[in-house]
């Protein structure tokens, strides 16, 4: 069963849009991300664990989507 990724992407023309991405563990969606953005550097990944989204995020393993316009921040590990 695959789980929805988070990430952001940087490419040398700058910030892309949201990317959600499906596989079944981080290395994986990394592996998926580097494939489709080759010129682009992984900003930052995560698993978010409720966030929901009424977006198209794909179902299968390997499904990309970018979402342009949507902002979300990854929860800082800096709990208080």
């Amino acid at each position: 069963m695959t789980k929805l990724f988070i990430a952001q992407m940087r490419d040398p023309g700058g910030e892309k849009p949201l990317v959600t991405v499906r596989a079944e563990a981080e290395g994986e969606a990394r592996l998926f991300l580097n494939a489709a953005y080759p010129d682009a550097e992984i900003a930052s990944i995560s698993e978010p664990s409720d966030w929901t989204s009424d977006a198209d995020t794909g179902t299968r393993a390997g499904d990309i989507r970018e979402h342009p316009g949507v902002i979300w921040q990854p929860p800082s590990s800096l709990a208080g």
